[in-house]
């Protein structure tokens, strides 16, 4: 067989609907064919072998009854035949000769373990995810995989550490502005995390409703150097904001003293006000008046 025919084979193992009985009108028939045959039998109105046949049929039945709650079905099998899903609430009756296998359609949730893997930079990372996801084709769900839990547990490991290569932790100098980074761009990541995790999830006939990262750190052995990395960002960041908007208000005192005609300074007076002004408003210190009783110029 060809790697298109397997493929085109596998492709229609998918989820068929199964339509049961209702198990109370069965609970009916399998009460009054109980009572007839016993009736039968105890007063001899017809022959034995038929109220044995009433009794056993009664019997027959009773295998086929069985009950789902609600957002659950059953995967129904006969001598190894794939029948259909049932997913009808309450009690519901089919073929006894069927097999079933019971399977959960609620929300579940996976919270993955800190998983320590390299960003885009190849920086350890430490990063752990939340997953909301439920089956969504029974049939591929049973049949496809062997343990879709433990399935959905490994591909989702899997797609995290995948996702974490594609972005770095934080922004520098050798990203643009505008780059997605794990830190900065938790949308665009989980976005990016659902899709792949459907992507991976398909064969299973699981769903992702909802993926978010709930871990993010660097790992252990380097979170002390990109702390001070950070702190130093930050300082500079800060420096750069003070020192733009003293250079303003020095720029204003100038312009409204000329306006006003309240002082005639040369350029060297003007270099000397303007060192001074940047002393005060830079420093991280209270800075220290000194009273120069001379000249600029003695």
């Amino acid at each position: 067989m060809t790697n298109q025919a397997v493929n085109a084979h596998r492709s229609e193992r998918t989820e068929a609907r199964y339509h049961s009985m209702n198990g109370y009108a069965m609970v009916l028939a399998t009460v009054v064919f109980f009572v007839l045959g016993g009736f039968l039998l105890a007063r001899q109105l017809a022959p034995v072998y038929i109220g044995v046949l009433f009794v056993l049929a009664a019997g027959a039945l009773v295998p086929g009854f069985y009950m789902l709650q609600p957002n659950e079905g059953i995967v129904l099998t006969l001598f190894g035949k794939y029948q259909g899903t049932d997913r009808s609430e309450g009690l519901r009756w089919t073929n006894p000769f069927q097999s079933g296998r019971k399977i959960s359609l609620r929300a579940r949730n996976l919270n993955t373990a800190a998983l320590k893997v390299n960003d885009k930079r190849g920086n350890p990372v430490e990063i752990g995810a939340a997953v909301v996801w439920r089956v969504h084709d029974t049939a591929r769900a049973v049949f496809e995989i062997d343990d879709y839990t433990k399935f959905v547990s490994i591909q989702a490991e899997a797609a995290i550490r995948h996702l974490a290569t594609q972005y770095a932790y934080d922004t520098g100098e050798d990203l643009g502005s505008d780059e997605t980074t794990l830190r900065a761009g938790l949308d665009t990541v989980a976005n990016a995390l659902k899709t792949e995790l459907n992507h991976r999830f398909v064969s299973a006939g699981v769903e992702v409703l909802d993926a978010k990262l709930t871990h993010l750190a660097y790992a252990p052995e380097i979170a002390q150097v990109m702390l001070r990395r950070q702190q130093a960002t930050a300082i500079v960041s800060a420096r750069h904001q003070i020192v733009a908007g003293a250079v303003g208000m020095v720029e204003a005192a100038l312009k409204g003293l000329s306006e006003r005609n309240l002082l005639t300074l040369d350029d060297e007076r003007k270099a000397s006000m303007v060192s001074n002004l940047l002393v005060v408003l830079c420093s991280d210190n209270h800075t220290q008046p000194v009273i120069n009783t001379g000249t600029l110029y003695t």
